[in-house]
């Protein structure tokens, strides 16, 4: 692993060194033009993606919308670094591993506020249940511990859901989209924003339903091909009101509410299904009392209620109704002070803030002689500063710290460092950081119960973890065309310790396990002709347990995403897609053979292709027609064990956006 690793990032690192002195490359005060992105999530400033000493990722609408991407875990499946396994198709429950790390250290945002589900036994975030609706404008995605900026859960990287803006120039904006096609599948969104004097508005709808497919694959003898419907519908309004450069308020709401059906393993169960809502809403002012100076004050809430209900049957005789309700409420205060230039500094700027957060779960799961429950709340403040500053016009340097003071397992520090150096006489930038993260014990692993059997831990630590990743990337250029391919490649290397599981006895919680996680992404971007662009993310992941030197569950060892955008006409777009993953380890017991029972000692899962193509016709300016088709190559792929992916769908719809 250690030699492949080696191999491959010195086989990507030689084309810029051999490069040498290239007498037209502009000043390093002139962005590449590859990469002119603006991100907010990797330093909570507004920073020029070439600026940011740390891996992200960029899915802008036009990506969403080239690609076919429907769905939040379809999006994310492509980012280097981010292996998302989902249980089935839409719907169906979705987990992150960022980097090797578990499920639930990754921390999603709506909007800079946390969405993940307080009412989750782990605090881990389900991928499976978002649409990427009109109203998703971006999604941002940073790799690597970030608890310095965001807190509690922020071990593998952070995920920003972005919303989208009204334009300044219109008072009346209209958008929509419609689509059908396989397993009765209906899909449609719209709305309508713009800015009507000092005040701007957003309203959007969206809505998903279909039959959906069958979650158990056909080698099973106990399949009995029943499908796993699924419905969602779910909405956003935002209302702005900015009555002079210095000042704007602004509130607001998003609802998504999702039905459907879920099955055992490893048999079908026609009677469990589940309903899942979520209600987030945030009001925020930002002033500048001084040019220099921005200071902003966010109130936000999300309320999250999931149900889920399984009848006794011919094939479960037992009866289960689970409920989970969660809250989380945040007060945020924060600031970012300019600071002049001084010699050979420039773009210095501050930030610090204070942030509240509470979290309530009322719980209740499994049946009723076996019934879990939790019944708590919690509260934390957290403190934190950040400085960034560019040196020489040519070397950003980072620093962030935060501490967070709970009132049930006492404070932590978390801290991060980070570089870049932008080389123009190659057109490279070469960027480090190392840091650390923690994720908080969650409600449920504290006071959670089963009566007579199980007690949470109230004595729990945080889980900890320190990390590093150094990378570069560079531009190769060719004839007049400076951009004509952007090569890149990163190392990373993670310790995780006071990991929580169960003790000997299954009856109580302990900070007992370690992990170590070491890999390498390298991604590529070609742009021979100005109709043609071709993408590649390759990640290498070693994640282990580091006592026992085992391989961690369902992550895979390699993982590779091919994208291209090819317009052999005006006005077409073709958008072909290749995702392959490679072997992953699957734990004892969550393994099964053919006839359905479980082999009771670790095994790996396959590796799996997915091909997905998707082709756009512009008709006019504002209307568009497509064709998306998922998964064409019917590909049975599993990737957890005893779930396998949907079948080929194709989906036609139009778009429209004035």
């Amino acid at each position: 692993m250690r030699r492949l690793l080696l191999l491959s990032f010195t086989a990507l690192s030689l084309p810029a060194l051999a490069q040498g002195v290239n007498p037209g490359t502009p000043p390093v005060t002139e962005p590449s033009a590859a990469i002119a992105e603006t991100v907010v999530t990797a330093t909570r400033v507004p920073t020029p993606i070439e600026r940011v000493p740390g891996a992200v990722t960029v899915i802008d609408r036009q990506t969403i919308e080239e690609r076919g991407y429907q769905t939040l875990a379809e999006a994310l499946v492509t980012v280097p670094g981010f292996a998302l396994i989902q249980s089935g198709g839409l719907g169906q429950p979705a987990s992150a591993f960022i980097r090797g790390t578990a499920s639930r250290h990754a921390l999603v945002l709506l909007d800079g506020v946390p969405i993940n589900d307080a009412s989750e036994p782990n605090g881990a975030f389900n991928f499976g249940n978002d649409l990427l609706g009109m109203d998703v404008e971006r999604i941002e995605v940073l790799r690597g511990p970030a608890s310095s900026l965001y807190g509690s859960g922020a071990i593998g990287g952070v995920v920003n859901i972005v919303t989208r803006r009204a334009p300044r120039d219109r008072a009346i904006a209209p958008f929509g989209e419609v689509a059908g096609g396989s397993n009765r599948t209906l899909r449609a969104n719209g709305g309508i924003t713009g800015t009507v004097g000092e005040f701007d508005y957003l309203l959007s709808l969206r809505s998903l339903s279909t039959r959906g497919t069958d979650a158990t694959p056909s080698r099973f003898t106990s399949d009995t091909g029943e499908r796993d419907g699924f419905r969602s519908a779910g909405a956003t309004v935002r209302l702005g009101w900015t009555p002079s450069a210095r000042f704007r308020l602004e509130g607001l709401a998003n609802w998504r509410e999702n039905h459907g059906g879920l099955d055992n393993v490893p048999n079908d169960d026609p009677n469990y299904s589940f309903e899942d809502r979520r209600y987030t809403g945030q009001i925020r002012a930002e002033g500048k009392p001084f040019e220099a100076w921005t200071t902003g004050f966010r109130i936000a809430q999300t309320v999250d209620r999931r149900k889920y209900r399984n009848l006794a049957d011919g094939f479960d005789p037992s009866t289960t109704d689970d409920l989970y309700r969660g809250e989380r409420t945040v007060f945020d205060w924060g600031n970012q002070i300019r600071l002049p230039d001084a010699g050979f500094l420039d773009q210095s700027q501050v930030s610090f803030g204070v942030t509240h957060e509470r979290e309530d779960v009322r719980q209740a799961s499994g049946s009723t002689f076996f019934r879990t429950t939790t019944d708590a709340d919690a509260s934390s403040t957290a403190g934190h500063m950040g400085y960034q500053v560019r040196l020489f016009r040519r070397l950003d340097l980072s620093a962030g710290i935060r501490n967070d003071a709970a009132e049930d397992y006492g404070t932590h520090t978390s801290w991060r460092l980070g570089a870049l150096l932008a080389v123009p006489e190659i057109s490279a930038r070469i960027r480090t950081a190392y840091g650390t993260a923690f994720k908080a014990p969650s409600l449920y692993q504290r006071y959670g119960r089963i009566t007579g059997f199980f007690e949470g831990n109230p004595n729990l630590r945080p889980e900890i973890s320190e990390g590093w990743e150094a990378g570069i990337e560079f531009d190769l250029p060719l004839g007049a065309q400076r951009d004509f391919a952007t090569l890149g490649a990163t190392y990373f290397d993670n310790r995780i310790r006071d990991l929580i599981n169960y003790d000997a006895f299954f009856t109580s919680l302990e900070n007992i396990d370690r992990a170590r996680i070491k890999g390498a992404e390298f991604t590529a971007t070609l742009r021979p002709a100005r109709w043609l662009t071709a993408s590649l993310a390759y990640t290498i992941t070693d994640a282990r347990d580091a006592r026992t030197d085992e391989r961690l569950a369902r992550r895979p060892e390699q993982q590779l995403a091919l994208n291209a955008s090819f317009r052999p006409v005006e006005n077409v777009t073709i958008a072909p897609e290749l995702i392959v993953f490679g072997r992953s380890r699957e734990g004892a017991f969550a393994s099964y053979r053919n006839d359905g029972s479980a082999y009771t000692v670790a095994r790996d899962n396959k590796a799996g292709t997915i091909f997905n193509l998707t082709a756009t016709w512009q008709v006019t300016e504002p209307v568009a027609v497509f064709v998306e088709g998922r998964n064409l190559t019917d590909s049975d792929f599993e990737p957890a064990n005893g779930f396998v992916i949907p079948g080929r769908t194709v989906l036609v719809g139009t778009r429209f956006r004035f």
